[in-house]
């Protein structure tokens, strides 16, 4: 099974961004462009290796001093461009190739089973399994495994769907587990395949890859929302069905949407993308119901 590290709290993902468009406010005086550093920043930390990012033991100082050299560059070169392509004197053909695979090996990680079911070649595209497994760099037999277990989530999305109410009572039960830190509750609630996926956007430092399997994601969750007096989580809709809404200070700093399979959630969507937050956060948006103990 698969495992997510151990991700980090809305609390430190919210006051972390906070900082950074502070210090770059504070060198620019323009809040467009501080937003512009910060958004720079992010893709800088993104653009790093798994390896380096994690030999960052302080991921907030590292950030910080990023924006502030970003700041400095604009201040001292204001009429530099931002652009730029990659380094590197590989040729066209050669970084074709490698893009092609890096996207196919991108997906083949992002996906659940089922979603993965669209590359299964005697499925979708009729190419014999061997094909697939050469594009994707992956032995055969794990190629013919990943689509058994794409089938068998479909048969199992299939034979017992979701009703209306019966989404709600999870997604109800879900928020509970998560406001009581309630680990073993949740684990119940997430089927043992169970996919999060957590959409930054680039913008915040969520986890980069999907988290997979009901312990590791029931762990994630807790963790991100972890919750001092200042976080409240609600029960909302959520593109149309029943969700969860994570407010700090009274914004919205997380939407979370669950996909459900009879009693069991089977995917979780959390976007943390603050482009993406902004409807939530309009004027006349309903706040959700008081308290912490509320849904």
């Amino acid at each position: 099974m698969d495992r997510g590290d151990d991700g980090v709290s809305i609390v430190e993902l919210v006051e972390e961004r906070r900082h950074l468009l502070d210090v770059a406010y504070w060198m620019l005086g323009s809040r467009s462009e501080a937003e512009g550093v910060v958004d720079e920043t992010y893709r800088r930390w993104y653009g790093l290796s798994d390896r380096v990012r994690a030999g960052i033991t302080v991921p907030r100082s590292w950030l910080a001093r990023v924006a502030g050299g970003i700041c400095l560059a604009r201040l001292t070169l204001p009429w530099r461009g931002e652009g730029g392509g990659r380094a590197g004197g590989e040729g066209a053909g050669g970084l074709w190739e490698e893009d092609v695979r890096g996207v196919l090996l991108g997906v083949m990680d992002s996906l659940t089973p089922a979603e993965r079911a669209a590359f299964v070649p005697n499925d979708v595209f009729g190419m014999a399994p061997g094909a697939v497994a050469g594009i994707v760099g992956q032995p055969e037999p794990e190629c013919v495994e990943v689509a058994d277990r794409a089938r068998r989530s479909v048969r199992v999305r299939r034979s017992w769907p979701t009703k209306p109410g019966q989404h709600d009572v999870v997604a109800r039960a879900v928020r509970q587990a998560c406001v009581t830190e309630d680990a073993v509750l949740l684990v119940s609630l997430l089927a043992p395949d169970v996919t999060a996926f957590f959409d930054g956007g680039g913008k915040v430092r969520a986890l980069a890859r999907p988290v997979h399997g009901n312990e590791q994601v029931a762990h994630t969750l807790l963790t991100l929302l972890a919750r001092p007096p200042r976080t409240t989580v609600h029960t909302q809709s959520v593109n149309g069905r029943t969700g969860l809404v994570v407010r700090y200070d009274g914004r919205v700093a997380a939407v979370i949407s669950l996909d459900t399979a009879g009693p069991h959630v089977i995917q979780v969507w959390a976007t943390l993308n603050p482009d993406k937050l902004r409807t939530w956060n309009q004027p006349g948006t309903p706040p959700g119901p008081p308290g912490r103990g509320t849904a």
